[in-house]
């Protein structure tokens, strides 16, 4: 929602009435903030600025800012946390935790798809469809962005964690954090790990280099022979630790290193039971652990090499426990060697000065061909009456017509009959009169202004001779996507034939046809990884 520049409409100091129905709301929204813990978000007597804006899809949105910081804000009657006041208040929304990459997509504007999510030891948070969450990074609990939950717990587990599992709205480093002081989340350790987990009491295993290094290994292999290396742990997830908490990173202060122990605990066996289900190495002493949680047995079968002799497929860790596939928000539409990610264009409805039009708009220098917004067509007629004394003297609202306006926007019937008309009426029909025209215009790229109407993207199911049903999309072009490459990851996405063909009645256009009814694959694909 605040991916882009937002339009500020008015910015006020807030009213004591407003103050105090703010904070019933804040109590109603989150139960479970405490009496003093409201007081504290929604202060007293400090400032507080009520800012009205636009977002740049339109939404009408209010902001409430404290100490130079967004606090709040309110959408359609709803109240939604910013990540200034969830970094004070971490569970104050059931949180879920993505990888420190999946950041930068949401920030962009993308949704929060599920294949990004962490399983935790603990299990996924219980959250019903519409419930609003906040989104953290691995290695740390400060939330760094909030959504709303598109589906429950149980139908998230029930999917496999496949398809778009949060909406989200806000995000650290997007416009709305931008308006703040710009700080950066604080470092806040994740839960501690419940009983049935590995701690240090049950002989946690003490993350060395050489182990993180046969650990990464094995992850690696594994994931290239899955297309999931970048989703799972990264060399820089086990072997830096960075510092810099702004993206994710895990905390090295080192009068915090039982923190950093059990997160690396957290995030070794994460890693493990990822690999144990794509590949299978020796890992030394760390599958010894393993072994004593009676998930595998570890026997030397030669001198000096130990090897895994049976795995307890049936262990509730390794049941429980779901691969997390790459997320589609990170998928592009490649173009020629190189992968560009697809911005929708901004498109302009004209109006083009046809030949029986030219008369009216040549006073203002325009002619025949000249291609122009509603609002200048509004300006030229309201000049044009002003200029030549056509305002009605007894009633303002009326438009005396003139043998220039009779020829331009009156049928010929009416000519003889017709002597004025309401402003609203008079604009109504010169719109009418002129031509339909669009202007198209891609980031980076010049204007592309054309007559007519621009043709949406026509999604036809249809059902051929073999009875065989299959989708099929055309006017993919005016919208700066490639048939090809849409053809191509549809293709993988529904596991069905595709092909790219002339369509037909079109010169020069082209359609795709993809097998089956995959009329809500493209619902995905148009509507939520390239919104037009």
């Amino acid at each position: 929602m605040f991916a882009k520049a937002f339009r500020v409409k008015s910015n006020t100091a807030i009213k004591g009435s407003d103050r105090r129905k703010l904070r019933a709301d804040v109590t109603t929204a989150f139960p479970t903030l405490g009496t003093d813990q409201v007081s504290e978000l929604v202060p007293g007597k400090e400032e507080l600025n009520i800012v009205k804006l636009y977002a740049y899809k339109g939404d009408a949105v209010t902001v409430y800012v404290s100490g130079g910081n967004p606090i709040l804000f309110e959408l359609e009657k709803n109240l939604y946390p910013t990540v200034y006041t969830l970094w004070s208040y971490p569970d104050l929304l059931p949180t879920f935790t993505t990888w420190p990459l999946v950041l930068e997509k949401l920030v962009g504007g993308a949704d929060l798809m599920l294949p990004g999510l962490v399983m935790p030891p603990a299990g996924l948070p219980q959250v019903q469809k519409g419930d609003l969450c906040a989104i953290s990074l691995v290695g740390n609990r400060a939330p760094v962005a909030i959504g709303v939950a598109a589906m429950s717990t149980a139908e998230m587990l029930t999917s496999g964690l496949k398809g778009r599992g949060f909406s989200v709205l806000h995000t650290y480093q997007d416009h709305l954090w931008r308006s703040g002081n710009k700080s950066s989340p604080p470092s806040i350790a994740p839960l501690a790990l419940d009983s049935a987990d590995l701690s240090e009491e049950k002989g946690s295993v003490q993350v060395d280099s050489t182990l993180q290094g046969d650990m990464r290994h094995m992850i690696l292999e594994g994931e290239e022979e899955n297309g999931e290396a970048h989703q799972a742990c990264e060399e820089k997830s086990l072997s830096e630790a960075p510092e810099d908490t702004s993206t994710g990173g895990l905390n090295q202060d080192s009068t915090d290193s039982k923190t950093l122990q059990e997160q690396m605990d957290e995030l070794l066996q994460q890693c493990f039971l990822h690999a144990l289900k794509c590949r299978v190495k020796k890992l030394s002493k760390f599958l010894q652990q393993m072994q004593q949680e009676q998930i595998i047995q570890v026997k030397e079968l030669s001198k000096g090499v130990e090897s895994i002799v049976a795995v307890d497929w049936k262990h509730p860790r390794i049941t429980s426990f779901v691969i997390p596939e790459p997320s589609p928000t990170s998928q592009t539409i490649q173009e020629g060697s190189r992968e560009q990610p697809y911005h929708p264009p901004d498109i302009k409805p004209l109006y083009c000065v046809p030949a029986s039009m030219t008369l009216l708009f040549q006073e203002s220098g325009h002619k025949k061909g000249s291609f122009l917004e509603g609002s200048e067509v509004r300006t030229i007629i309201i000049n044009y009456a002003k200029k030549n004394d056509l305002v009605d003297a007894d009633n303002k609202n009326l438009v005396k017509l003139d043998p220039i306006l009779c020829d331009c926007i009156l049928e010929k019937n009416e000519q003889h009959t017709v002597m004025k008309l309401p402003w609203d009426s008079l604009l109504t029909r010169c719109l009418e009169k002129l031509q339909p025209a669009y202007q198209v215009t891609f980031p980076g790229q010049e204007p592309i202004v054309k007559k007519g109407k621009i043709c949406p993207i026509d999604i036809t199911l249809a059902q051929r001779a073999s009875n065989k049903k299959v989708t099929v999309v055309r006017n993919l072009e005016a919208y700066g996507l490639d048939p090809y490459s849409v053809a191509a990851i549809l293709q993988q996405r529904c596991q069905a034939s595709t092909t790219v063909t002339s369509a037909p009645g079109a010169k020069d256009s082209l359609q795709v046809q993809i097998q089956g009814n995959q009329v809500h694959h493209l619902g995905w694909l148009l509507l939520g990884e390239h919104p037009l």
